[in-house]
Formats: C-alpha cells, structure tokens, sequence
C-alpha cells in the first residue's frame, strides 16, 4: 500500500480535494483534525500545552482554539513549541492509522507536511495549489478572521512555491480548472504506480 501525503497552503482548498479521494473509496486521515482532538483528548497532549501555554488555554477544560492561535501566530518561538508538543503525537497517530488501511494507497492531508517532517514516512506527496488571493478569501470565509490574521498564518507556513517544488504530484485549484478531472487522472496514476510496485 502506498502512503500519500496531501498538503497546501491555508486556503488552498486541500480538504475539498481530500474529500473527492474519499468518494473514490480511498481513506483519509486528517492530520490538522487530529492535532485538534488529541490537544483535547490526549491528557499528555493536553497536559503539555497547559504547561507550555497556562490554564487559560483551556477554559472549562475544552481547548480555547482562538485564544491559543492569537498566541502562537504572533510569536514564532511559541508556535514551534505548540508544534513540537503536537507534531510527535500527530505523526504516531498517523502511522498507526495507515497500517490498519487495507486499500491499494491512503492520504494521509495535513497543512504541515513538509515542516513536520512527515513527508519521509510517505511515498508521495500531492500538493493543492491556489493563487493567493483565493486562499486569503477563502481563509477569512472559513475561519472568519481578518485579512491580517490570514496573512500572518499564510506567512507561517513554508512559501507556496518552495512547497509545491517539494511536491510529486500538484493539483491547481484556481476556480478556473475542474479539479474533480485532476484527482480523477491522479487516482488512476496512483493505482498504476501500486501496481508497478506491487
């Protein structure tokens, strides 16, 4: 089984494409989802952040995910040290999912993959690419934050250009090609490339 890894810039529409794998019968495992449930499930996870960040993190014990982002997007030490406490739980996490995967790849779609270092447990890497004009958009629309604060996550996270070089397989989503098409063409390479190592 082939261990793919689906990344893109905050905005980029990785989660909607992840969503179009899932209906070819291929399973995903959402990496950002995850992080956010074992910083609420996880009492060592938990218990870390808490240390790291204060009590005020987690307001009657549910994590305050505003509040912890208005933190770590400021302050690029912090934000290391939120990932460092997160990242190890979510890459172990991931590996125990995929080894219970039965099908001929799974995606494993996660923003950080290149910056996490997850991209060395897998085979392949697909990138989502947008203009950022859309990701901004779209960013601001789902999370309903500013413009700023959209910026200042975009400008955390590794340059759009460097990450897609970084990638083996990139999907555009412009709102001007049909990505449905892209996934369809990349699912049967995927499956060929099962089949040439298999």
């Amino acid at each position: 089984m082939l261990k793919i890894g689906l990344t893109g810039g905050l905005g980029s529409g990785k989660t909607t494409v992840a969503h179009i794998f899932e209906v070819l019968g291929i399973p995903v495992y959402y990496a950002d989802a995850a992080s956010k449930r074992l910083m609420n499930d996880d009492e060592k996870v938990k218990a870390a952040v808490q240390n790291a960040f204060g009590k005020e993190v987690y307001p009657e014990g549910k994590l305050d995910r505003k509040y912890l982002a208005e933190i770590v997007f400021k302050d690029e030490k912090k934000l290391e040290l939120l990932n460092s406490i997160v990242h190890p739980a979510t890459l172990l996490g991931a590996d125990e999912w995929m080894k219970k995967q039965t099908s001929q790849y799974a995606i494993k779609e996660a923003a950080l993959i290149f910056e996490s270092g997850a991209n060395q447990y897998l085979d392949y890497v697909i990138g989502v690419k947008a203009p950022l004009h859309l990701r901004l958009q779209r960013a601001m629309k789902r999370d309903n934050i500013s413009h700023e604060e959209a910026m200042a996550r975009i400008n955390k996270q590794i340059n759009e250009e460097i990450k897609m070089r970084l990638c083996d397989f990139i999907i555009i989503n412009d709102e001007q090609q049909m990505v449905i098409p892209q996934v369809l063409a990349l699912h049967q390479k995927l499956l060929q490339l099962v089949n040439t190592i298999g």
